[in-house]
């Protein structure tokens, strides 16, 4: 198994469809609850323990979510209310060694299920022609409103498997 990408790395080469985006939100919608799922026998020990050598901590990877999905939204408003925005990415491993990253996993449990519920409530509420709107990323170009979605599906999927992979190796 790749443990840097337990689920393999997004691929979508389809067409995206009103029913694949609404799967996809109900993935984003669901990850909360399955994070919070995934963590909640776990002691600081545990919770410090990377994922795999030289990886994130399970710590670090619930604070990178709480991160990386903020930017999301606001990428995901930026693209539906201008014209081709270019977005600012940020490093995310610098973030990681930011001392907010030391907090209780519960902030950015609860900061993920309040985000999760107006994420979803704004992408449901978005028509076909919103999802072709896009937005410009320095290094990845230009991005779809519907293909990000699926983009950020996987992406908890993602750091989820990261999580219960480790849990699964360890016997926890």
């Amino acid at each position: 198994m790749d443990m840097k990408y337990p689920i393999g790395k997004f691929q979508f080469n389809g067409e995206i469809t009103n029913g694949i985006t609404k799967d996809w939100i109900n993935e984003i919608e669901s990850l909360p609850r399955l994070l919070r799922d995934a963590v909640k026998d776990l002691d600081n020990e545990q919770l410090d323990t990377p994922y795999r050598s030289g990886g994130w901590t399970v710590r670090q990877v619930i604070h990178h979510l709480a991160d990386s999905h903020m930017n999301a939204y606001v990428r995901f408003k930026l693209a539906l209310t201008e014209e081709k925005p270019v977005i600012k990415p940020y490093d995310e491993t610098k973030w990681a060694e930011l001392s907010d990253y030391e907090l209780p996993i519960e902030i950015s449990l609860s900061l993920l299920e309040t985000l999760h519920q107006r994420w979803t409530n704004l992408l449901r509420s978005q028509s076909s022609a919103d999802m072709e709107k896009t937005f410009i990323h320095p290094d990845s170009g230009e991005v779809s409103v519907g293909k990000n979605i699926g983009i950020y599906a996987w992406h908890g999927r993602h750091h989820l498997a990261h999580i219960t992979s480790l849990c699964n190796r360890k016997g926890w």
